[in-house]
């Protein structure tokens, strides 16, 4: 019995020790295959506020000022916030130099795009991935904020949020997710009320797991095909879209399943498809499409989650274990993403 003991004893202690190791190489550094999650925010903190994609005038400044004080956070505009350069906020250089310098800033805690747009994947080949690897923050926003969620997720191996920009309505709905996950760094439940303007549908039944990833669908497809993207084995996919006719959302998933994407994830969200139209008759609805090219994959998957384009949104964090329920329309975190 006592020699039995010992070696469970043995046996325990030097798995511990291995799991404790793991994420190390042999010269005691940080895996880079490692995942780092940034550190949480706390009152009194600084955010960085920058425009990576379109257009900010002073007005958006103001209201991102005060929805992010009533939050107990300070402000530090990028020095480029205001500059413009046709549609997009500045040349590439300038935008990419701004995110650049937040992520090494001490007095930066965490980083906020002003508002999407376009402009972000032109400029991911001028981003410092391993001085943002190095300088681990929370970054977040969502639609054009994609390219920059994703690419930082896959290079630098940290986890991003796909949240509000900083001129979004700051509801108690949206905020208390902020809080929750940011803040007290929370493995939250996310299921959306009744009340919400998202109504969710069931597109095939069940349960899965995996990493959380995704973003808009016009950006993610524009991605495809450049060294930005993630791993796709296993991961929960959730997509939200705008503004698009029926038949482009098809043609954009049709795009994924050509890719070999769709076949490699262990099932779908798709958000929100605010202000989709049928488009020109004949056409199919959202449900007809996604049923086309995810009842043959056999994973669960539900439209209609409280993400993308709308008042009442989640807060996901790109990279991160989950389960989801596509009875229920429910995503639970199997881990915190801040540390």
């Amino acid at each position: 019995m006592t020699i039995n003991r010992r070696r469970f004893l043995t046996s325990f202690g030097l798995a511990t020790l291995a799991a404790h190791l793991q994420p190390f190489t042999a010269q005691g550094q940080l895996s880079p295959q490692t995942t780092l999650k940034p550190p949480r925010l706390h009152i009194g903190d600084t955010v960085g506020l920058v425009a990576p994609a379109g257009i900010v005038d002073a007005q958006d400044i103001e209201i991102a000022q005060r929805s992010l004080a009533d939050l107990g956070l300070k402000v530090k505009l990028g020095k480029h916030i205001l500059d413009r350069y046709g549609y997009l906020a500045g040349k590439d250089r300038d935008r990419a130099a701004d995110l650049n310098a937040m992520f090494i800033d001490k007095s930066v805690k965490a980083i906020i795009a002003m508002r999407g747009g376009w402009g972000c994947n032109r400029i991911l080949p001028l981003l410092n991935y391993t001085n943002i690897r190095s300088h681990p923050k929370i970054l977040m926003g969502y639609s054009d904020i994609t390219s920059l969620l994703l690419a930082i997720n896959a290079r630098s191996r940290v986890i991003t949020f796909h949240g509000p920009v900083a001129t979004s309505t700051w509801n108690q709905f949206t905020v208390d997710y902020v809080k929750r996950i940011l803040f007290t760094g929370e493995a939250v439940r996310m299921q959306n009320p009744t009340t919400n303007e998202a109504q969710f549908s069931t597109v095939a039944p069940g349960k899965a797991k995996g990493k959380l990833v995704g973003g808009n669908l016009s950006v993610l497809s524009a991605m495809i095909g450049s060294p930005y993207l993630p791993s796709w084995n296993q991961c929960i996919l959730f997509v939200e879209e705008i503004g698009e006719d029926m038949y482009r959302v098809d043609r954009m998933l049709t795009q994924l399943k050509n890719a070999g994407i769709l076949n490699r994830i262990a099932g779908l969200i798709f958000g929100q498809c605010t202000k989709c139209s049928l488009g020109d008759e004949p056409n199919f609805t959202l449900l007809q499409v996604l049923q086309d090219h995810i009842l043959p994959l056999g994973i669960p998957a539900w439209y209609g989650s409280a993400i993308g384009h709308i008042k009442d949104k989640f807060t996901l964090p790109v990279g991160v274990q989950v389960e989801i329920d596509a009875n229920a329309g429910i995503i639970q975190m199997l881990e915190p993403s801040v540390s």
